[in-house]
């Protein structure tokens, strides 16, 4: 076999389960040899589309995932979307043809183009090595948690390779077991705590570690709250406050600032968690738990820092702990106040809606209500991206994609595609602004083409809301980031969805008419959403600029 055949089965042996791409000449042998080796492959149209879905269904099945794409142009195309893997630490191979000429139309300083966005880059440069090399790329995305670069150069493609089984995928290394002093301090510190929080981040997203959280914080009394990206981890627990940070709800933000000790568990602790910082009251002692050293502190300053892997050290800890579990933090006050008020949902609003234009925190309410418990929700950037996160309840941390380290529009589709692959039981469900959707409505086909029973909420403002409300109140001239209304509709009536105009909660009826039905096309509600003031978390994020 050639080297493109023996990289491209070697990556479905080591896992690759399923790739997405846009094939051109140089990556239509290898793609053809990963699909042959067992994986599904998924043409994009567009290689930003084919990142980012790769992405989420990484995140949001727990597997390594691939994506295929031209030599140059169509990774310059993919960047984006890698960049947002990338800092994201998602697990996600690159396989990109390389023209290694310089004087080839073709020719970028790939490796340089990796080193750039955070990626690591990786080359097959030897045919007797190849299937090796990429074995290797796959363990360093799973293991590590990186989004690997492998660089496939045309003149090598075609060179023979050997005839023989890819060598197998290093088992996972054990994890991070915490040092033995820092688990007695943290100890501690628990039992000495009277109000103590838990913030679970990304590094918290899995069974073993939820089991061991919850455990612990029964122990000691604590609350638990999450970042953004691990929405979903402490679901129907009756002590969890959802997310920390510009989408806390009131209560959740008045709990965590309450608190005397604070615990982050594989989270970074940067501004969104905290708020700028300001979430963190001035008296907490503030501990990091990350099997990373350098993630410790490197946003602010710690009380605290603990290197070791999230489950093992909290269930470490927790064999530390004596006597009986204490209250803590979980008052009959406060458990009261968590029933009544404890998320968006059950906060009261005034609502800002007219005949022309629907509340956003209306409109997603009742969506909440309509739709399936059973959903899987990605959400794009923009002005809106609150009121889908925070109102749109979820299963569990499988059940939210938020690919947002970037904090790039036009992602949200693609997110809501890879996630729909990953979790096939769950409605998918995407939330976009009209901007991140007319950036991104070549995926609208591929949705279709995959006959995925999609529903796609466009909170349509007919602008870049998070511009016009930054800028606006400055006086600022307004016309580059406002444009005319769009039939958004219409549109993707033409791609093949059923479709709906809404500007009041009544023209929502049709929904259910479509979750009655066979679902056989995909769902797009334009929501014509009231404009005349920033979300709740926009406000919050304009106090860092």
């Amino acid at each position: 076999m050639d080297v493109a055949e023996a990289v491209g089965r070697a990556l479905a042996a080591a896992g690759v389960e399923q790739a997405f791409g846009v094939v051109g000449s140089g990556n239509f042998a290898v793609t053809n040899a990963i699909v042959a080796g067992g994986a599904t492959f998924v043409a994009a149209r567009h290689e930003g589309g084919a990142a980012t879905m790769a992405d989420a269904y990484a995140r949001t099945s727990g597997q390594v995932a691939a994506v295929t794409v031209h030599q140059g142009c169509g990774l310059t195309n993919a960047l984006t979307g890698i960049t947002e893997a990338a800092k994201s630490r998602t697990p996600l191979v690159v396989v990109a043809a390389e023209a290694t000429a310089p004087r080839s139309n073709f020719y970028v300083d790939q490796p340089a183009l990796a080193a750039a966005v955070g990626a690591r880059s990786m080359r097959i440069d030897d045919a007797a090595t190849a299937a090796d090399t990429a074995v290797r790329a796959v363990a360093t995305a799973l293991h590590e948690r990186r989004t690997v670069l492998l660089n496939l150069p045309l003149g090598v493609q075609t060179e023979a390779a050997p005839d023989r089984p890819a060598p197998p995928l290093p088992s996972a290394p054990a994890p991070v077991a915490p040092d033995a002093a820092d688990v007695r301090r943290l100890a501690d510190a628990l039992q000495r705590a009277e109000r103590p929080v838990f913030i679970a981040g990304r590094g918290a997203r899995s069974d073993a570690a939820r089991t061991a959280l919850e455990s612990l914080a029964e122990a000691c009394g604590a609350l638990l709250a999450t970042s953004a990206v691990a929405k979903g981890l402490f679901r129907n627990h009756p002590w969890a406050l959802d997310v920390s940070g510009g989408f806390a709800s009131p209560l959740a933000a008045e709990l965590i600032t309450g608190a005397d000790l604070v615990v982050g568990w594989g989270t970074a602790l940067n501004m969104w968690t905290t708020r700028h910082g300001r979430l963190i009251g001035d008296d907490a002692f503030l501990v990091q738990v990350d099997d990373d050293p350098d993630a410790l502190g490197a946003h602010r300053e710690i009380g605290l820092g603990v290197v070791g892997d999230v489950a093992a050290t909290a269930a470490t800890v927790s064999e530390q702990l004596a006597g009986p579990p204490r209250d803590g933090y979980r008052s009959d006050d406060v458990g009261a106040a968590l029933a009544e008020r404890g998320d968006w949902l059950h906060t009261a609003y005034d609502d800002s809606g007219t005949d022309e234009r629907i509340d956003p925190r209306t409109l997603t309410a009742a969506l909440d209500a309509m739709l399936p418990a059973e959903r899987v929700v990605g959400v794009d950037s923009g002005n809106f991206m609150g009121y889908p996160s925070m109102f749109l309840r979820v299963p569990d941390e499988r059940g939210f994609c938020f690919t947002q380290a970037y904090q790039s529009i036009g992602l949200g589709l693609a997110t809501a595609i890879g996630a729909a692959l990953a979790q096939p039981d769950r409605l998918p469900v995407a939330a976009v602004g009209d901007g991140g959707l007319l950036m991104s409505a070549a995926e609208l086909e591929t949705v279709v083409r995959l006959r995925l029973p999609m529903v796609v909420i466009a909170y349509d403002d007919a602008a870049y809301g998070a511009e016009v409300h930054h800028f606006g109140p400055s006086g600022a001239d307004l016309e580059t980031v406002r444009f005319p209304d769009t039939d958004l509709a219409a549109i993707a009536r033409g791609y093949g969805y059923e479709a709906l105009t809404v500007s009041r909660a009544a023209d929502l009826d049709p929904v259910a008419d479509w979750l009655a039905g066979p679902r056989t096309s995909p769902l797009l509600i334009d929501a014509k959403v009231t404009t005349e003031q920033p979300s709740w978390w926009l406000e919050e994020a304009f106090r860092g600029h």
